[in-house]
């Protein structure tokens, strides 16, 4: 399997993709009304295919575009907070060329990282439904196939249900991420920690 043809073309799917109406109404709704702070700009508001490396050891998952953020600028984890901490760790890290993502055309490449989602629209109130994430599904079975050279396995569920992996990279490099609810507001809502090691 090629991963760069199979990927390419799961993208292009992906931003075809018009299977949830709600999320379909949601992201195109968004994209016209417009956060005031984004008035000016034109918002992606289509499906959003995941980006990086598609020889990549280490994934990155998300759960949804954010309506202002990736649904605006048209990739994951870009254009929010959340996005912000991660490029600014993967560059700090030398897996990302530079520490910021603003838009698709901005020149950010990484390094054996490839970041996604496996619900491809923004859902309204950040809440897809299980029909919606079951229509996104084959895409994210899709890019799993096709990054060969991520190794995972399923170890624990989260308190509300969700699958929570710990991922092996292939090499000798590993990058682990983990996602924690934070009280401290100072933090911000995630705590975020990188790990590497040679």
């Amino acid at each position: 399997m090629d991963p760069i043809r199979t990927l390419g073309k799961v993208n292009k799917e992906v931003t075809l993709c018009i299977a949830c109406p709600r999320l379909v109404d949601w992201r195109e709704k968004v994209s016209i009304e417009k956060r005031a702070a984004f008035i000016e700009e034109e918002y992606w508001g289509k499906g959003v295919p995941g980006f990086g490396d598609e020889k990549a050891r280490i994934l990155i998952v998300g759960l949804a575009p954010a309506a202002h953020g990736a649904n605006r600028t048209g990739r994951v984890f870009t254009g929010d907070r959340s996005g912000d901490f991660l490029f600014a760790a993967l560059h700090r890290a030398g897996l990302a060329n530079q520490p910021d993502s603003t838009n698709r055309e901005d020149g950010l490449e990484l390094n054996d990282v490839y970041v996604t989602a496996p619900v491809k629209c923004a859902p309204p109130a950040n809440k897809p439904t299980p029909e919606e994430k079951a229509n996104c599904r084959p895409f994210f079975q899709r890019e799993l196939q096709a990054l060969d050279q991520v190794k995972g396995e399923e170890r624990k569920r989260h308190p509300d249900h969700r699958p929570v992996y710990r991922v092996r990279s292939a090499g000798s490099q590993r990058v682990a991420t983990s996602l924690e609810r934070e009280t401290d507001e100072r933090k911000g809502p995630y705590q975020k920690q990188f790990e590497t090691s040679a």
